[in-house]
């Protein structure tokens, strides 16, 4: 049976205070979107980041916090719109 996949456009933001492989998010948008520890950011359907999730409430509703450099690297510029997700399958 398929599941329904729920996801949401986010601002992302570069942020130093967020460590390599970790990215914020408000938990009540962890609820929504039905995340527990892995959340996945998709920005214009070609680049696909997999991230920690870390439950924070001064995150803002609309907007996902990563760490700068990582997102830099990536080609991530700061206030991206991107798609956010639980990740579609886990990587065992």
């Amino acid at each position: 049976m398929q599941q329904k996949v729920i996801e949401k456009r986010l601002r992302v933001r570069q942020r130093d205070d967020v460590d390599r492989g970790f990215a914020k998010l408000n938990p009540k948008t962890m609820e929504f979107l039905g995340i527990t520890d892995k959340v996945e950011i998709v920005v214009a359907g070609k680049k696909r980041l997999v991230f920690q999730a870390i439950s924070l409430d001064t995150v803002p509703l609309n907007e996902v916090w990563a760490n700068a450099d990582e997102l830099r690297e990536h080609g991530i510029a700061d206030r991206t719109i991107a798609t956010v997700r639980r990740p579609l399958r886990s990587k065992a």
